[in-house]
């Protein structure tokens, strides 16, 4: 229950992040053109970036809702995996890009009206420590698709903070270089943000360990059981950020009644649970029969 309720907080605050950004990323942009400031143009892009990845998260939460069946076993939580992975890659585009545009703004700099660029970078200020704060309401260090969007606003305040600084420093000093500088500063955030989501999502994706999961507390909570032998063929996965499986063979006695073995498997699955792994497939096998060589049971890790 608890696990749907966060779920449809998620869902909510990605909507209603999407409406907010969408609506002020047009104003800002205009407002860049207008001011011909490259750091209001480079967050207007980035909160276009931003209002596509909020629609795109929001979307996948709503897909994720369907239920499994014959062809999806899983059903269609993973979607949004796929979701943080658009968004961590579209975040490394955008900064690459904004990478080009400020080295061209620092050979050729031009004039930027830097009140009105100072103006739109206070509301976009505004705006984003509102959107985050609602996104931060949810799950975001749980679920990646919300910690995706999350570091897509994030961002962006950043990047208002910027152009704030740069608008001043134009303003007092006359500087017009402390615009692209601004860009710049934002293109490293954005970057390193965009590397992290996308790494975590392939992670993911190529279902490897979780990173909040300890294998040796896991191989723990199963041979600790009484009965147990030894364990191998041992496979811990993500389904989603929130979501994680285990499959394993453990070895027992057999001369055990079905009873026995029936204790043995509550018991290995309520430490699994409480450890955070909730999807749990294991297989039983005789001490005294093991399984043959030609089995992959045997996979030797490096």
């Amino acid at each position: 229950m608890e696990h749907v309720h966060g779920h449809a907080a998620n869902k909510k605050a990605l909507i209603i992040s999407f409406i907010i950004t969408t609506a002020y990323m047009i104003i800002e942009a205009v407002g860049g053109f207008l001011t011909n400031s490259l750091a209001l143009l480079s967050d207007a892009g980035h909160m276009l970036s931003d209002s596509i990845s909020l629609g795109v998260g929001a979307f996948a939460f709503i897909i994720g809702e369907k239920l499994a069946n014959d062809r999806k076993t899983y059903g269609y939580k993973r979607i949004e995996i796929l979701a943080a992975l658009f968004n961590g890659v579209t975040l490394t585009i955008i900064s690459f890009y904004i990478f080009y545009e400020a080295y061209h703004r620092f050979v050729d700099p031009p004039e930027v009206a830097s009140f009105g660029m100072l103006t739109i970078a206070i509301i976009g200020l505004i705006v984003n420590v509102v959107v985050a704060w609602i996104l931060n309401q949810g799950e975001t260090e749980e679920n990646l698709n919300l910690r995706a969007a999350f570091l897509h606003v994030l961002g962006d305040l950043f990047g208002s903070i910027g152009a704030i600084i740069a608008a001043i420093v134009i303003m007092t000093l006359d500087w017009s270089w402390a615009d692209p500088l601004a860009s710049v500063f934002v293109a490293i955030l954005v970057l390193i943000s965009g590397w992290r989501v996308t790494k975590d999502a392939f992670h993911i994706l190529m279902e490897g360990t979780p990173k909040n999961i300890n294998l040796t507390d896991v191989v723990n909570g199963i041979e600790n059981v009484t009965a147990v032998y030894s364990i191998h063929d041992l496979h811990v996965w993500s389904i989603t950020s929130s979501q994680h499986a285990l499959s394993c063979h453990v070895v027992v006695d057999g001369n055990l009644m079905i009873a026995e073995t029936e204790h043995i498997l509550r018991a290995i699955e309520e430490n699994l649970q409480s450890i955070g792994i909730t999807h749990v497939t294991i297989q039983l096998e005789a001490k005294q029969h093991p399984h043959d060589d030609s089995l992959l049971c045997n996979v030797h890790r490096n």
